[in-house]
């Protein structure tokens, strides 16, 4: 009777190590993509910067970047670790609500208007869009990012290097690791 308990209790004390190991392997296989709706949930309980990867369903570039950047072990770490990430079909035509305003699909920009938003109207795919934990002052960052390219990027918003040197004095300092 007291090896059945001693291997029941083991079992319980392992199994949240095993799904705490299962989650780590998890974070560093995928980014953690999540809906717009999920991202303000996840707002209002644990305030995090956001990324946002805006695509079209025809762009080769952001297939393209799908298939490479976004697979690479680093950059999904890192998102994971440091942002929201929400990926956007800029040319949803669904409604959608955020930040309790409604944003619609214009068939002339060919976008829907929160996209159309973020991106300041330049529309371009793929574009990244950087915010900071309350939502606030998007920055877009358009076209295809290499792994090399991306973790600049990334660091600069994600370490906040943004709020204290401008991108090319940041640009020449930086000293790639992955």
């Amino acid at each position: 009777m007291k090896r059945i308990l001693l291997v029941v209790l083991v079992m319980f004390t392992m199994s949240p190590l095993m799904q705490l190991a299962a989650q780590e392997k998890d974070d560093a296989t995928e980014i953690h993509w999540i809906s717009i709706d999920e991202l303000q949930a996840k707002m209002r309980q644990e305030p995090r910067k956001v990324y946002i990867d805006m695509y079209t369903d025809w762009c080769g570039w952001c297939r393209k970047m799908e298939a490479t950047t976004f697979q690479n072990q680093n950059v999904i770490k890192y998102m994971n670790q440091k942002f929201y990430c929400v990926k956007f079909n800029a040319e949803r035509k669904d409604t959608i609500r955020f930040m309790g305003k409604y944003y619609y699909f214009d068939p002339a920009a060919r976008a829907n208007n929160l996209a159309a938003e973020w991106m300041h109207g330049q529309l371009s795919y793929p574009t990244a869009i950087f915010m900071e934990e309350r939502f606030q002052n998007p920055v877009p960052v358009p076209g295809y990012q290499e792994v090399k390219t991306m973790e600049m990027i990334l660091k600069y918003f994600g370490e906040n290097i943004y709020k204290s040197k401008k991108w090319e004095d940041y640009q020449k300092d930086f000293i790639q690791y992955w």
